[in-house]
């Protein structure tokens, strides 16, 4: 029996929908994170009232300079080519764009990391390192509260630390309210959380010098109790904002960018908010860095920046946020600039 015409459209209709979800949800995630900074981003909660920023100084070389320099240039050229895309897209075309704006922001704000990392006496290229280390940072109040929130814990007894409304369930609509958003940020740090554990449990268990083993056959345990997944906890370090953003590096030949490209979503709200995002942290890091070079320094690499980043996004952070927390103004609040 064939289906009538408006059956049928309408099981392709939910078919579509089904298919669409993993895509909604990541959307969710990262839409939650950019409201999350934007409700929480206030006066009170700022950079310029952490004691860790009050105190933050650095004695650099002139090869450390060049080599902040240089982290600066990478940061601000990848956000200016994110910027880029907004500006040149429609909604179709943004679509298809998310197989390179997705690393663009990862890269964007792990640019910009680096550059503060710098400063803080973390001179490494390696990425575990570098999670490893602004984990901590995270942990010891670096950043300002809207960005402070942590997960901790081993598997099955996650702990989720400034954000209080992290436990309630999330749902699979768009962030309207601080609990929907914390509910879905609660949820990301979760599930990312879980991820890395059975990552970290499948390095461990393959490893013939680290693998737990059973104490009746000697072989690697193929199931674990509550007790074996907290022999690997410390090998998780915490799980902050940057390994929420650590989930957009998806291959570009990879199925599952291929899902987010074929689904039903806003791909405009998304891109809003992974802009926001990046344009976000990447202030803050801009600040710590002006603050150990000094606002004079700071504003001469401004002043030579190359032409397609003059009298730009850079420009206008250093005049709304940058400056003014290092000269005991008020910074402007949000995240356009």
């Amino acid at each position: 029996m064939q289906l009538p015409v408006s059956d049928d459209a309408q099981l392709q209709h939910d078919e579509a929908w089904r298919k669409s979800i993993p895509a909604q949800v990541f959307l969710n995630y990262f839409f939650a994170l950019s409201y999350h900074i934007r409700e929480a981003d206030d006066a009170t909660g700022g950079l310029q009232h952490l004691p860790f920023f009050r105190a933050h100084q650095a004695e650099l070389t002139d090869a450390d300079r060049a080599a902040v320099e240089k982290y600066l240039h990478s940061c601000w050229s990848t956000e200016y080519a994110l910027r880029a895309t907004a500006d040149l897209g429609d909604d179709d075309y943004l679509r298809n764009a998310l197989h390179w704006t997705f690393p663009q922001a990862y890269h964007a704000i792990m640019a910009g990391l680096q550059a503060f990392l710098h400063t803080a006496g973390v001179r490494s290229n390696n990425p575990s390192l570098i999670r490893r280390e602004v984990g901590r940072l995270v942990v010891r109040n670096a950043y300002p509260r809207p960005v402070a929130f942590y997960a901790a814990g081993s598997y099955g007894d996650f702990s989720i630390h400034r954000l209080p409304l992290a436990g309630y369930k999330a749902g699979l609509q768009i962030a309207g309210k601080a609990i929907d958003a914390q509910a879905q940020i609660g949820q990301f740090l979760r599930t990312t959380r879980k991820q890395k554990a059975v990552g970290v449990r499948q390095q461990v268990q393959a490893n013939p010098t680290t693998a737990i083993r059973s104490q009746k056959t000697g072989q690697p345990l193929e199931k674990w109790t509550a007790q074996h997944w907290q022999q690997i906890t410390w090998r998780l370090g915490y799980t902050t904002i940057f390994d929420l953003l650590g989930r957009l590096r998806i291959s570009q030949t990879s199925r599952e960018i291929e899902r987010y490209v074929e689904a039903e979503i806003d791909f405009r709200l998304f891109h809003q908010s992974l802009l926001d995002i990046v344009s976000y942290l990447n202030g803050i890091h801009e600040t710590y860095v002006a603050k150990a070079l000094g606002l004079e320094q700071y504003q001469a690499i401004v002043d030579n920046l190359p032409k397609h980043l003059q009298h730009g996004f850079v420009e206008d952070r250093l005049r709304t946020r940058v400056a003014p927390t290092l000269t005991g103004q008020e910074p402007q609040m949000g995240m356009a600039a």
